[in-house]
């Protein structure tokens, strides 16, 4: 696997109040991911909001994930992963898989990928991948991943995402 390092930067000495910088990149609203996986035998996952196509030709998406998570080192153990995109309606689900803990899946409703990983029931679309590259990038790692299998809801046009902006859980206006 390839890699690239970036150097952390020291944000106050560059002029830069982390807060502030926080609550700018905020107003970027962004889909709301869950990343599942099987580990021991059992479903593993964490919620990522920082998803992204890359390539049509190969297919390939990218998310990140801080350092600090436990989840992503258990899921990286497997394979392949699958990337639920979530609906407005699955703020619990959200909410439990972006806690700590290693039992994320109690009361979560979820039905197999072609190859046995959880997609979450009510999900809007999702995506089956393995990773082809990392790269370091400050606090969190991205991960470039292709995509092996990938299915819609069907065409439920009243579907509508689960957003996070400015810090908050959020739905499309008139949602």
């Amino acid at each position: 696997m390839a890699e690239s390092r970036v150097e952390p930067v020291d944000l106050a000495a560059a002029g830069i109040d982390p807060l502030e910088f926080r609550g700018v990149l905020g107003h970027f609203a962004t889909g709301v991911a869950a990343v599942t996986g099987v580990d021991a035998g059992g479903p593993v996952g964490l919620l990522v909001n920082s998803f992204t196509s890359v390539s049509l030709d190969p297919p390939l998406v990218a998310f990140c994930v801080a350092h600090t998570s436990t989840s992503w080192s258990r899921l990286r153990r497997g394979e392949r992963h699958c990337i639920c995109f979530l609906a407005a309606d699955q703020r619990e689900q959200g909410l439990r898989l972006a806690g700590r803990g290693v039992d994320k899946f109690r009361g979560v409703a979820w039905s197999p990928s072609p190859s046995g990983l959880p997609v979450l029931d009510g999900a809007l679309a999702w995506l089956e991948c393995a990773v082809e590259v990392e790269h370091p990038a400050g606090d969190h790692v991205i991960v470039v991943a292709r995509v092996h299998h990938l299915a819609g809801s069907g065409d439920d046009s009243r579907a509508e995402p689960l957003l996070f902006y400015r810090g908050r859980w959020a739905r499309l206006p008139g949602a």
